[in-house]
């Protein structure tokens, strides 16, 4: 898995649509989260699928164990590429999620794969000390939660690239890091804390980066995507 995801930052059918009109015949990896998701309904991702693009169903499931099991049951069906959960739900919680997933696949497929989020590349080690109340270094915790995953296990984590090689040193290279907060140099950080390039990410060995607004913001996506994608494959310095 070497890819680079694209979050669809839309609210309905339309704007996504309208957007892939860029890319022609491109095959692309696509995330739809909860604000798409809870718009448009699993036919968002039926329609997506159809196109032959790769799907991560980003929802970070976060409940009992239970209720996970039967979520996840219900996503299998979908035919996603990639799903999540919380890492912070626990080790119960994320086999549960496995459990359902691999139940709900159909006899002869494959199984999306299932990674936890750790810490949000939103979350600063100052906010997760003070509202956590986690009293370890953010790297600490994120490295504790990937550790949890993995004997849960589940198929990698989602973390900011700065610890990715913490967890391959840990976890080995098939456990895979989705890391988000994917910035070029020229764009605007938003409201992530942790950032960074997608040379860098390359270089720490992440499996796959997720790129919002720097494309689907960007007056010309199909030209920005391939400057992402290029500097992504080590085209670009």
């Amino acid at each position: 898995m070497k890819n680079l995801i694209i979050a669809l930052d839309f609210g309905n059918k339309n704007e996504v649509f309208q957007f892939l009109n860029h890319f022609e015949k491109e095959k692309l990896f696509l995330k739809v989260g909860m604000e798409l998701f809870y718009q448009e309904g699993p036919a968002i991702i039926h329609e997506l699928k159809e196109k032959d693009h790769s799907i991560f169903l980003d929802l970070k499931l976060h409940d009992i164990p239970n209720t996970v099991y039967g979520g996840m049951k219900s996503l299998a069906h979908l035919g996603c590429d990639l799903v999540n959960v919380h890492a912070a739900g626990g080790k119960e919680m994320m086999m549960a999620a496995l459990e359902g997933l691999e139940a709900g696949t159909e006899a002869g497929k494959k199984r999306p794969d299932i990674i936890a989020v750790t810490q949000l590349t939103s979350t600063s080690e100052e906010q997760m000390q003070s509202e956590q109340l986690i009293d370890r270094t953010l790297q600490e915790s994120v490295l504790h939660y990937a550790s949890l995953a993995g004997s849960a296990g589940l198929d990698g984590v989602v973390c900011s690239s700065h610890e990715t090689s913490l967890i391959r040193n840990k976890l080995g290279n098939d456990f895979l890091t989705v890391t988000p907060g994917i910035r070029l140099s020229s764009d605007s950080v938003g409201d992530q804390k942790r950032v960074a390039s997608p040379q860098f990410a390359r270089e720490s060995g992440a499996s796959a980066i997720v790129v919002g607004r720097g494309i689907t913001k960007a007056e010309n996506p199909l030209e920005s995507y391939l400057l992402y994608k290029q500097a992504w494959e080590g085209v670009l310095s």
